[in-house]
């Protein structure tokens, strides 16, 4: 049966549940959680990330996740919270989705850059 974008979506929005800046936040200096921008490197380059973010654009996350890769990044723990966010959430969620299939239970969407840097999560260069 074939699957829409508006399909794809719902489900990764079903499957990974949004968080605001504040819950960011707490997870962030409570639990250590590893904040991902999925964003692609020009766009994040334009606006900055989240401070002590990594940027793991959209196309890589499955590569950076997966300890059986050459492309693994050992930041990714089973056992750690992931955040995830990119321009307007989207793309975190189909990435969230996927990790999520991949093993890592502890994964939120945090939405869009724009939400993060309004909702007073701190801002750093590219």
């Amino acid at each position: 049966m074939p699957t829409s974008v508006k399909d794809l979506l719902a489900a990764a929005n079903e499957a990974v549940p949004r968080i605001s800046p504040a819950e960011a936040k707490k997870l962030i200096a409570d639990e250590n959680a590893l904040v991902i921008d999925v964003r692609d490197p020009p766009e994040v380059a334009a606006t900055g990330k989240v401070k002590g973010a990594i940027n793991i654009s959209r196309g890589m996350i499955e590569f950076r996740a997966d300890s059986d890769t050459a492309s693994y990044n050992p930041a990714f723990q089973k056992d750690r919270p992931i955040i995830l966010y990119c321009a307007s959430g989207g793309r975190s969620a189909l990435a969230g989705k996927a990790l999520k299939e991949m093993g890592y239970e502890r994964v939120q969407n945090l939405g869009g850059f724009k939400d993060a840097s309004e909702g007073g999560l701190d801002i750093e260069p590219a």
